[in-house]
């Protein structure tokens, strides 16, 4: 009965340990949150393919928005494509020795500029820093994970 209960509690442990592990990474579906109203954007699947690391819009969360609405302020071959289903972040990868995901890109279809990106899971793996930056200039959004 005890090698049973022993059992059982090493599973439930080891569970809860790969749990907590699998939340530290940027890969799950996230909520982008608006910085001026505080209100969500969009939601994004960002999925992890031979370690790297690719953002595709879900469905977009303004009140009021088109979920067929199109890229236009974007270039080249994404001009005029539907936002949802469009790769936000591309080519991102895990770097070494620490918890941050980087060297990709993330677009923004509000503006159609590309950015290089950072991806930091922070407070549990429940809230995601989303750096992007040209040159000097960077900004960092906090995107929420979808439970």
């Amino acid at each position: 009965m005890k090698k049973t209960q022993a059992l059982a509690a090493l599973v439930l442990v080891v569970g809860s340990l790969s749990t907590a592990w699998a939340q530290m990474t940027p890969v799950g579906v996230w909520r982008s949150i608006d910085e001026k109203e505080g209100t969500p954007k969009a939601e994004v699947n960002i999925t992890e393919t031979n370690g790297v690391v690719t953002g595709k819009v879900q469905a977009l969360l303004r009140k009021g928005a088109d979920p067929h609405a199109l890229c236009t302020e974007c270039k080249d071959e994404l001009k005029d494509k539907p936002v949802v289903g469009m790769t936000l972040i591309s080519n991102v990868k895990k770097a070494e020795g620490k918890e941050v995901w980087e060297g990709g890109k993330i677009l923004d279809p509000e503006n159609g500029k590309t950015y290089t990106v950072r991806l930091t899971p922070v407070d549990e793996g429940k809230k995601l820093e989303v750096r992007g930056s040209i040159g000097p200039f960077w900004r960092t959004q906090t995107w929420v994970r979808v439970q």
